[in-house]
């Protein structure tokens, strides 16, 4: 995908500009996906899933993450990189960064919820101080953090050329491999998960997951570029279907030994933290498709599937909702945790993915309000 060398300083604010919906709706489906995720893993363990329900139902969850990631990326093209250099850049990194402690007290506060009551005083104490992490809540982690140093790179992102922008996330990818692999972080395995992952724990690693955010930038750069020649929808459609392709065929090659076993492993998160080949080809693969059908359909399909867009729109409370629902509600008050059957958990998951909706449906309202009462 070429991408333009990004915007040049000036002393014209950029004019405001609808939001793309099928970025919001690409978001809603990573979302949507986690939801599905966390609320069948939330209530049942592996052993309780029926094959049906490992491969394909919770094997597609798997777009979820790396999706998110690359929309993450995309989103901060669009929406802040015709900001820098600008007299309103400032304001809009002040806001990234306030947008970023948010996001890390929520972490914490959402970490209490999802451990209450199956973890002790002291393993809950150990998460919130970086001893050790939750599960479902940790991808906040990761964009919390991140939120916190990406505004102080953006200005130099924007400041080198379209080749050398290329370079950034193989680089970044080679060097969170090697440093995953070779460097011991003096001992200290907490701060290892954190910048490129341990084993032995389920982190979001900010070098190993920085590759695709900044794959999200050169994605986000170029559609601004579509989008003023008016050609929003099936160009990025086609360039993201044909990234999808290679990386599915590239996926199908990797593990033609075993593609059966590779499909159940990458259900069961083998290869997911510490980053695997077979995992990543296949995670951002259907990432990318999930791109190339949210531009084909357009503004269309984001109005068919309003609650998957809507859910898209706010990622936060959309998180807020679903684990207080999953892991307040259904493991801690009514006591569901591994007591249930696999069609129910179903049922429970797409009760809380309604709950999530219509939630944040209400503030969305609220909010307009507020605006029309002054």
């Amino acid at each position: 995908m070429p991408s333009s060398s990004g915007p040049k300083p000036a002393l014209a604010e950029p004019q405001a500009k609808q939001r793309i919906d099928a970025i919001d709706f690409a978001r809603g489906v990573a979302i949507s996906l986690m939801i599905l995720s966390h609320g069948v893993i939330g209530l049942l363990s592996f052993e309780q899933i029926p094959d049906f329900g490992l491969v394909p139902v919770h094997l597609i969850t798997k777009f979820s993450s790396s999706l998110f990631i690359l929309v993450f990326g995309i989103a901060l093209a669009v929406a802040y990189g015709p900001h820098v250099g600008l007299p309103t850049w400032p304001g809009r990194r002040r806001r990234l960064l306030i947008r970023g402690v948010t996001i890390l007290i929520w972490y914490k506060v959402l970490t209490i919820a999802e451990m209450v009551p199956r973890h002790s005083r002291e393993e809950i104490l150990d998460t919130l101080l970086y001893r050790s992490f939750p599960v479902f809540v940790e991808i906040l982690g990761f964009y919390a953090i991140a939120l916190l140093w990406i505004p102080f790179i953006l200005p130099l992102w924007y400041r080198m050329p379209a080749a050398a922008k290329w370079v950034v996330p193989p680089g970044l990818a080679l060097a969170s491999w090697w440093l995953e692999g070779h460097f011991r972080f003096w001992g200290v395995e907490p701060l290892q998960a954190i910048l490129v992952e341990h084993e032995r724990f389920y982190t979001w690693g900010q070098l190993a997951r920085a590759p695709l955010v900044f794959l999200g930038l050169l994605a986000g750069e170029q559609l601004l570029a579509w989008r003023d020649r008016g050609a929003i929808r099936l160009r990025p459609a086609a360039v993201f279907a044909t990234v999808s392709a290679a990386l599915f065929a590239g996926f199908l090659w990797v593990a033609s030994e075993d593609l059966s076993g590779a499909l159940v492993a990458i259900a069961m998160n083998q290869g997911k933290h510490p980053p695997e080949l077979e995992f990543m080809l296949f995670s951002v693969a259907g990432a990318c498709l999930t791109l190339a059908l949210a531009f084909v359909g357009g503004r269309e399909l984001a109005k068919a599937l309003r609650p998957v867009t809507v859910i898209g729109t706010d990622a936060l409370q959309a998180f807020i909702a679903h684990i207080a629902v999953i892991c307040v509600f259904y493991r801690s008050l009514l006591g569901y945790w591994r007591e249930i059957s696999y069609p129910k958990a179903l049922q429970l998951t797409l009760l809380a993915f309604l709950i999530t909706w219509l939630w944040i449906e209400v503030l969305s309202w609220k909010s307009r309000s507020q605006r029309h009462a002054r």
